[in-house]
């Protein structure tokens, strides 16, 4: 049985927003049906939660709307409900982690906001999700080390810069659209950051099909269990690389995200990792092709953690 946290309050009113918050509701009503999700509320994420990762003034711009620009330094219209929101999905994301440790695996069907510096957002990222995750559990005592994989669409350059200073992280990004100070950029030619000693990055090249991700997969997953095994994974199991998406440079079907998904399972079952995940990322009109990309990444983990998986097939 793999435990999906949700809350309605996950979508926060932003209007007509090319982030499509209705997703999160969408994948939990198609997992309702599903003998092997059990679906449950996570507890918001606490002001102590928060301030491990981000700066007072951050917290209570996002909170009070003032100064506005710092408020919507992620690209989302402030309101009253923006707040309760990313409590939520933060404490989703926390409430995922501590179950992996538990189950072996679990979801937050929320985002990671790996876009989220310490003291601002960027790229429909408020808070830092995944980040405040691994400190949570790190200030309990419940881990050492966390590794956080990322395969987003784009960089997760908040992630990278939170990891500088945290060495009991370890962070993978595969990228296809390289981001830096809110822009993407589509060509990964055009720009490249630097990584770091516990942070590394593999952009994909325009065009990248399902065997190139799976050999690149493949190649670098093993950098996950460096310098040491760690105790929980956190995944950013993102939509957006799909073909489909407005986005995206590659070539990914439907078929080769859910075989990116089983090669990440299969590795974490095999090296013993607890692994929790995210739905990062998608934003395809037609958003029946997103909450597609999302539940299949359930059909993924009941294939690897809990039977042969053949009555979930891909529809």
């Amino acid at each position: 049985m793999i435990t999906a946290f949700y809350h309605p309050a996950f979508a926060a009113p932003i209007g007509d927003h090319i982030m499509p918050m209705r997703k999160f509701g969408l994948v939990a009503e198609g997992l309702k049906a599903r003998t092997d999700v059990r679906l449950a509320q996570p507890e918001p994420a606490t002001e102590s939660d928060l301030r491990r990762v981000h700066t007072p003034e951050y917290i209570n711009a996002v909170r009070s709307g003032t100064p506005r620009a710092l408020a919507e330094s992620q690209k989302f219209p402030w309101s009253p409900a923006l707040f309760p929101s990313v409590c939520l999905t933060n404490g989703s994301c926390i409430a995922a982690a501590r179950q992996a440790l538990r189950d072996g695996v679990a979801a937050a069907l929320a985002s990671g906001f790996h876009h989220a510096h310490t003291d601002h957002g960027e790229g429909f990222c408020t808070f830092h999700g995944l980040v405040v995750a691994a400190e949570a559990l790190q200030a309990a005592y419940e881990v050492e080390r966390v590794a956080i994989l990322d395969l987003d669409l784009h960089y997760g350059n908040g992630t990278a810069a939170l990891a500088a200073t945290r060495p009991y992280l370890t962070v993978l990004s595969i990228y296809g659209s390289d981001y830096h100070a809110n822009v993407d950029y589509r060509d990964v030619t055009v720009r490249r950051h630097e990584d770091g000693a516990n942070h590394w990055s593999v952009a994909l090249p325009a065009g990248c099909d399902g065997p190139l991700l799976n050999e690149t997969l493949e190649r670098h997953l093993p950098r996950l269990l460096e310098p040491g095994k760690p105790d929980v994974l956190l995944y950013q199991a993102g939509a957006d690389p799909l073909r489909d998406d407005p986005y995206s440079p590659l070539a990914l079907t439907h078929q080769d995200l859910l075989e990116r998904d089983r090669i990440v399972f299969e590795f974490a079952r095999r090296h013993s990792l607890p692994t929790a995940w995210v739905l990062a990322g998608g934003y395809t009109r037609d958003i029946a092709k997103v909450v597609e990309v999302h539940l299949n990444t359930f059909r993924a983990a009941k294939t690897v953690f809990g039977g042969t998986g053949q009555e979930d097939a891909v529809l």
